[in-house]
């Protein structure tokens, strides 16, 4: 991410952390903009890493953080790599789908209200609750099929 896109996206966070009354804390706003600049998902013990070199932190700490930013949805966590990911349209509360490349480890953040409803059916007609409806597809990207197409 470059520098005045990653100033955006933690000047967007503030702006709704005002509006929702409640605190980017130093440390939450530093998590928030290591994921962010990561560019790829990130790892909590990775955040750790960095935070230590720029200090003193400790996973409990890291972790506290990383749950406020996927309680106030300005971060993801991908379950599959035990990552996170900085949202793309953290203004609103959604159901998110994920296209994760095995090849490059990019991740393409989906807002399908047409994949969301199917769930939410399914999920109604059998009964069950689901407290976080994410969807993460493994797979190419069309970069890594080309480059795989080319050789």
């Amino acid at each position: 991410m470059d520098e005045n896109t990653l100033s955006h996206a933690l000047s967007r966070a503030e702006t709704l952390c005002h509006q929702r009354g409640v605190r980017l804390t130093k440390q939450r706003r530093r998590v928030l903009e290591l994921v962010c600049r990561a560019n790829r998902p990130v790892g909590a013990y990775e955040l750790l890493d960095q935070l230590r070199d720029q200090g003193s932190a400790a996973p409990p700490t890291v972790y506290r953080a990383l749950d406020w930013l996927l309680a106030q949805g300005l971060v993801h966590k991908l379950e599959t790599l035990h990552a996170y990911i900085g949202c793309t349209h953290p203004e609103h509360p959604h159901a998110s789908q994920f296209l994760i490349c095995n090849g490059c480890g990019g991740v393409t953040e989906l807002e399908d209200q047409a994949i969301a409803g199917s769930l939410a059916s399914v999920a109604a007609e059998t009964g069950f609750r689901p407290s976080r409806p994410v969807v993460e597809v493994i797979g190419t990207c069309s970069d890594c099929a080309e480059k795989h197409r080319d050789t």
